[in-house]
């Protein structure tokens, strides 16, 4: 005769079958050090992005992508929205009761013993508006992370391209500083030896700390700039990051942009976002709404007394809806898809008024530097024949630094104003994603958006 196992022994089974479905702990500690590259080769995907250096702007926004900190952190908030999506979309679990009364006393012959089985109704009815809010939500997470790897980016390309200006522009500055400097040591001289007056001196030595000032406010702003690049990109700090000296960015048209503003909503990342937040919120308006239908358990039950007499029938648990109709909630998700929708409308005038007002600070300030850049000639031409002149005795020293001073600050003029253009041309950019990475919808997708 087959041996068959003893009902521990199955019972233990079953119990390890169950558990085995089951998630684990595993430990997840602290960094104990800051996690901090120590040079640009050591930064993730450096050794297919960077093939040779000076840097581009291009491939810094690249190794931004790929090394920020603060990005890498927000990464991990898909996987957060995509568990709850996952739980939202598990059904709800029956509910199975029993109780097992051993006879204690009376004319009974046998235990008592009853087993139910019952489902919430109201669960299953939610179940379809839970699952698509927790889908919308997930969506919206992942646009909120690709705004922020625009905002990243966007970072990127303005600290880089800011250094590379102010880096050529630091000649002018000195040469600038040179000049005043010989032309002040000069002027002490002479004033010890009684042979100028104090007032002779007095606005050379302003224009002297003028140009000085300025030249440490350019260093101390460069400094500062490479302190940012370096946190970009998750470099320990006065990383130097050898950058190229040309800017190089996507291709600019601002007639193209102007155009393209009426799809801008189906682009942006932060607006994708805010509309899936809205579908989400819609949905979560549903729910309430069902909810406010009576609480409904409906299950069956069998049941033995202890004089063997077995009863079994189906049962039925209704909620009275007299104090708690879900009114409140009803409330709240009807009041937070009003605020919701205001705030699409609030961010949409905003981001299509940002992107017109920053087109017409540009051609303000194109105007005002091709007009810089007319003068320019003629301060150069000034200050060599200044330096001529000088050289035959034929101007003194005062009109020759003035002339050729005056050459250094049309240069950085002009330098203030193309740094202006840029810095607009990156957040303009930056607004409408040119060359940045977009947000994959689906089908199911838009359909969710056009909600």
């Amino acid at each position: 005769m087959r041996r068959t196992l003893p009902r521990r022994a199955m019972a233990a089974l079953a119990a390890l079958s169950g558990v085995t479905g089951c998630a684990h702990y595993t430990p997840l500690p602290l960094a104990t050090a800051p996690p901090l590259a120590a040079d640009v080769r050591s930064l993730a995907r450096a050794e297919t992005i960077v093939a040779t250096e000076p840097l581009s702007v291009a491939q810094v926004v690249d190794l931004a992508l790929a090394n920020n900190p603060d990005l890498k952190a927000a990464r991990l908030r898909r996987a957060i929205a995509a568990g709850q999506t996952r739980q939202a979309g598990v059904l709800p679990n029956p509910s199975l009761t029993g109780a097992f009364l051993p006879l204690l006393s009376g004319g009974g012959a046998v235990p008592a013993w009853n087993i139910g089985l019952s489902q919430d109704i109201k669960a299953l009815l939610t179940y379809r508006t839970r699952r698509r809010a927790a889908v919308d939500s997930e969506r919206q997470v992942a646009a909120d992370i690709v705004w922020q790897e625009w905002q990243v980016a966007g970072q990127a390309r303005q600290v880089a391209g800011d250094l590379i200006l102010g880096a050529g522009s630091r000649q002018s500055y000195v040469a600038a500083y040179r000049l005043l400097a010989a032309r002040n040591a000069k002027l002490e001289q002479a004033l010890a030896a009684r042979n100028v007056t104090l007032v002779t001196v007095a606005p050379d030595r302003v224009a002297l700390q003028a140009a000085r000032t300025a030249l440490d406010a350019l260093d101390q702003r460069q400094l500062a700039l490479m302190h940012q690049l370096d946190a970009l990109l998750g470099l320990a700090p006065d990383v130097v990051v050898p950058l190229a000296t040309q800017i190089d960015l996507p291709r600019f048209d601002p007639a193209a942009i102007r155009a393209e503003l009426a799809t801008l909503p189906d682009r942006r990342p932060d607006l994708i976002a805010l509309r899936m937040g809205y579908a989400a919120a819609d949905e979560q308006l549903r729910q309430a709404i069902v909810a406010q239908f009576p609480d409904v358990v409906l299950g069956g039950s069998v049941s033995s007394d202890s004089s063997k007499v077995i009863n079994s029938g189906p049962n039925v648990a209704i909620g009275l809806p007299i104090f708690d109709r879900n009114q409140g909630n009803v409330a709240i998700t009807r009041a937070t898809r009003a605020q919701l929708q205001a705030d699409y409308a609030a961010r949409l005038a905003t981001a299509v008024g940002t992107v017109g007002a920053l087109l017409r600070e540009m051609e303000q300030l194109s105007a005002q530097l091709a007009v810089a850049r007319r003068d320019l000639p003629a301060a150069r031409s000034s200050a060599d024949r200044a330096q001529a002149a000088f050289g035959a005795s034929n101007i003194d020293e005062r009109g020759y630094v003035d002339l050729v001073y005056n050459r250094f600050a049309k240069e950085q003029e002009i330098m203030t104003l193309e740094l202006g253009l840029l810095d607009r041309q990156v957040a303009i950019q930056t607004l409408v994603g040119d060359g940045l990475p977009t947000v994959d919808l689906r089908a199911d997708d838009a359909r969710a958006v056009s909600r």
